[in-house]
């Protein structure tokens, strides 16, 4: 996926001096067109708060982030914000748990100011350790009641679902239509996992609570009698299930539509999105929280008001494909509406608990 970065930049240097010279700014985004980049349509956004520390005599200060979402993702998020407030960030890239699990280890000592996630296991292992902050209503209101937990310790800042990925032609029929049908062994050999991925993590979490500890145990020991491909993460699955060397892959939706952006709808692969409500339909969250320990609480508090902001949101799903998590946001045309997918009913706290995922996993043998 190419992104227009310079385009992004001008447009939103442009909104922070409109934003310098209002006393008071309201967001109002238009609409996308189908095709047409979020950048070119942006009017205006960006409250005072994330811009009031632009005059050049003040020292804006730094931030310092954890982040378990990549840098390929965020990483141009994270310059504009840079680039516009002028505080200094530096950011420290990793996987969602392990970076969690770094802050606890750091203890007292922990630059970490904010700890942001690509799924809500990580930030519900921190704030169970009490190393979240409750956040303040002006950053929390902001976001949709779905992506957030009750305590108010982290919010979700984009949406992602799970799917199936398979090669486009295996006729309709043939298709599973629940996650227990992977266990046939007509599929054998033929199913891609990323085991080490915090998403899949986090949908065997949702699972546990669904299903029951036996029936998950189960469900994973006739998986490996499958003999299910192993993959780092989600992007190859989708690449391996075009290439027809997997059937299926288990991943979330996004990494089949950047396919699809950069090589049209003619490539060998679709998503399958399960109608049994089950823990395959699961609705996640990437999210952020701010850690107790920082010494830069106020730009941290900017930091979370610049993502759940309508033009981010509108980037995330506009460039990323992810969804939005605040009100107001046309998504991008690939996706299908949240309201179609048949979510289980499970809440955010119920995808906390990854150590106890991670515990089944190791007594499989599925980790080290």
């Amino acid at each position: 996926m190419i992104i227009n970065r310079n385009i992004f930049t001008m447009t939103l240097v442009i909104l922070t001096l409109t934003a310098v010279f209002t006393a008071c700014t309201t967001e109002v985004v238009k609409e996308v067109p189908v095709g047409v980049t979020i950048e070119k349509e942006i009017v205006k956004t960006l409250e005072a708060p994330v811009v009031e520390n632009t005059v050049k005599d003040l020292d804006p200060g730094e931030l310092i982030l954890y982040s378990g979402r990549s840098e390929s993702l965020v990483g141009n998020i994270v310059a504009q914000f840079e680039e516009m407030t002028g505080i200094d960030i530096q950011v420290k890239y990793g996987k969602t748990f392990p970076v969690a699990t770094m802050i606890l280890e750091e203890g007292s000592n922990s630059p970490a100011d904010v700890y942001f996630a690509q799924d809500p296991g990580g930030l519900g292992f921190l704030a169970k350790e009490g190393r979240l902050i409750e956040l303040p209503d002006t950053i929390t209101d902001r976001v949709a009641d779905w992506a957030k937990p009750n305590d108010g310790k982290w919010l979700g800042i984009s949406g992602r679902a799970r799917t199936l990925v398979h090669t486009a032609t295996i006729p309709s029929g043939d298709l599973p239509t629940s996650l227990d049908d992977l266990t046939d062994p007509k599929w054998k050999g033929k199913i891609g996992w990323a085991p080490t991925n915090s998403s899949f993590q986090t949908m065997i979490t949702g699972m546990r609570v669904s299903w029951g500890e036996e029936k998950t145990r189960q469900w994973l020991t006739d998986m490996l009698a499958n003999e299910p491909i192993v993959y780092p993460k989600n992007t190859p699955q989708v690449a391996a299930a075009a290439a027809e060397e997997i059937s299926i892959g288990l991943v979330n939706h996004y990494y089949l539509h950047r396919f699809i952006s950069e090589q049209g709808d003619s490539f060998n692969a679709r998503n399958l999105y399960l109608s049994d409500g089950g823990p395959g339909s699961l609705i996640m969250v990437a999210g952020a929280g701010i850690v107790d320990t920082g010494k830069n609480r106020a730009n941290a508090e900017k930091f979370l008001t610049f993502l759940t902001s309508k033009v981010v949101q509108q980037y995330f799903t506009g460039q990323i494909f992810e969804y939005p998590v605040v009100e107001g946001i046309k998504t991008h045309m690939l996706l299908t509406p949240l309201a179609d997918l048949h979510k289980p009913k499970l809440t955010i706290e119920d995808l906390s608990d990854l150590e106890g995922t991670q515990v089944i996993f190791r007594d499989l043998g599925i980790l080290d």
